[in-house]
Order: structure tokens, then sequence, then C-alpha cells
């Protein structure tokens, strides 16, 4: 067993210092409709996501929130208010009265697009009945606001009673199911079948898809995100791509989705897992999607030991605007893959 563990922290060192030796590439532009970006993520990637998809809703179509609270949760509070946002207050969830009253005075300043283009859009959340980080109180009331803020029932799908943990879930890859573990990517059974969760979600955004693809026919670029985000913003200095063949080969219309990692999801924490492992990719090899993997790593300026997204303003008191640093640089990360003509 130490000869294993030894030979596995040698393989992780080796990885680690190939991507920083390898010199990231500038993110290349394809032919995409700014309007069809969607996003989604786990933990703070999903606090991120409601808040990209309120903040962003007029050209954001859907969101993927997994183990995720509502948007501008923390509020001005920040820290101190994560552990109600996190559900682990017992009896005392987030309040979505409060924080659709926030986010409509961010809408009437123009802060934030206006929350009536929230009626057109879908969004998909996830929580499951064994997380002990996000409890599941807290997801509950993300559902809420999005249904105060004016989306349909119809357009809101809920995954609730699936015995997970803290995780992204897949049909094979992972921890057993109830984990609540690095790398926070598990695999569950769900009516006799792999759960796939990046196809259930994609498909509930985007409607009718193609079957995933079996064997992918693109691959992942490595692109230089310090021309988005400069170090103060958390953010790491490398991130990725994954480019299916009909967008770089054909020059196919290819719109975009946003994959947001959890804290301590990273690829400096976890390698390749999220970014190759999660099933976003065989959806997008075959439905000419491009899918974003911006990276936050660990840091203590700002202070971040986890490498989590900011929802709790550690970037400052406009985190959960359109003019948020990290909300800036994922968009124009976006709108450059979708931006030649």
């Amino acid at each position: 067993m130490l000869k294993k563990a030894i030979s596995a922290l040698f393989l992780s060192s080796i990885y680690n210092v190939a991507l920083a030796a390898t010199p990231a590439a500038t993110l290349p532009a394809f032919k995409g409709d700014p309007t069809q970006t969607s996003v989604s993520g786990l933990s703070s990637g999903a606090y991120m996501a409601a808040q990209y998809q309120v903040a962003f809703s007029s050209t954001v179509k859907g969101a993927g929130i997994v183990a995720g609270g509502p948007y501008y949760c923390a509020g001005m509070l920040g820290y101190s208010a994560a552990a109600i946002c996190m559900g682990m207050v017992p009896f005392m969830p987030p309040n979505p009265g409060l924080l659709l009253a926030a986010a409509q005075n961010f809408a009437s300043t123009a802060q934030i697009d206006p929350l009536s283009n929230l009626q057109n859009d879908r969004i998909y959340v996830y929580s499951g009945t064994k997380d002990t980080v996000v409890h599941q109180q807290a997801v509950d009331a993300t559902v809420s606001f999005f249904k105060m803020a004016g989306v349909p029932d119809a357009s809101i799908s809920y995954v609730n009673t699936v015995p997970s943990g803290h995780a992204l879930i897949t049909p094979k890859f992972g921890n057993a199911c109830s984990a609540n573990a690095t790398p926070y990517i598990s695999h569950c059974t769900v009516h006799g079948q792999g759960y796939d969760q990046a196809g259930a979600l994609l498909k509930h955004i985007y409607g009718t898809l193609n079957p995933a693809a079996s064997t992918l026919s693109g691959q992942v670029i490595a692109f230089n995100q310090r021309e988005f985000a400069d170090a103060t913003t958390g953010m790491a200095e490398q991130a990725y791509v994954y480019v299916p063949a009909s967008c770089s080969r054909t020059g196919a219309l290819c719109n975009v989705h946003i994959a947001l990692h959890g804290c301590m999801q990273s690829a400096q924490a976890v390698g390749n897992d999220f970014y190759s492992d999660t099933g976003y990719n065989n959806w997008a090899d075959s439905n000419n999607l491009l899918v974003l993997y911006p990276q936050v790593n660990a840091s203590d300026i700002p202070y971040n030991p986890k490498g989590c997204w900011d929802w709790v303003g550690y970037t400052g008191a406009t985190y959960a605007t359109k003019s948020a640093v990290q909300m800036v640089a994922i968009k124009a990360m976006a709108d450059r893959l979708t931006s030649k003509k």
C-alpha cells in the first residue's frame, strides 16, 4: 500500500509539474450564438452558476446548480453567512424573498440584467440526500428563489431524492454514491441505470440532444486565463476548454456551456478529473458544444484556501453583479469562444 501511495504521489507531482511547464495557448474563437450559452457548477461552482445565470440572464439560457444555494445568499455578510447559506443551521434556511429583493434592487440599477429574462430560462437543480456539505434546505431555497423570480415550474427540474453525497454525479466514474470526499465526483444508480448528471442538466437546458459520444473526436485545450483575470481575482493562470472536432475542423456553429468546479476541485487539486471525467465532453462532442472550464486555485491573497469561486465577497462587495471580477472574466471567455464571424 505504501509503495502504491508513493507511486501515486510521484505521478501526481509529475502531472502537476507538466501542467505548470506547458505554455498555455490563447483562448481560440469559434462561431456560435452568445445567447445560447449555459452554465453549471458544483458547490461553490453552483453558487457561482446561480450568480452568473441571474446576472447575465439576457444571454444565458439556463443553469445547472448541483448542491448550491440561492443567488447572493451571503449578501453583505460574507463568510459569517456561510453556515446558513449552506443549510447547516437547523430550521434556519436562506430566505429567498430577501434575496430576490436584493436582486430586484441590482436589476433596477442595471448591475444585473432584468429579472424578467429568467421567465424564458431553464434551471436544473440537484441535492443529494446524503450531502453533508451543502444541506438540502439551502438547495430548496434555490428552487424557491427561481420560482419567485418568475421561472415557470415547468422550466425547473429539481432532483432531490438520490442518496448521493456532495459531488457531481456520473454513471461510472468517481467515488461511491454516498461519499462526501475528494474529488467530489461520484457514481450513482437511479432506476437501474448509472445517473448521467451532465446529460440530465444539458438536456433540461437545451431540450432534445444527440446521444453522448462514446469516443471523443475533439480535445481539451489549455489556455492562458491571465488574459482575462489577474492573480488578485483568485483565478488560476491556466484554464481549459473542450473543443469538438466539428467546431475546430468543419467550422460548425458551436455554442458554449460553462462548467464550474467546486472547492478543492480545480486541476491543481484533482488533476484532469473534473474537465475530463464528468461527462460534459461526451455530450458536447455530439452536440456542437464548447465546454469552458474556468479555474480557481487555492490562494491566500485573496483569502481562499480551498480554491472556491467567490460567492461570499472575497473579491469585493460587487461579487454577485455583472461588474464582479470573476464574473467579468468568465463572461469575456465565453464571448471569445463565440466571437468568430
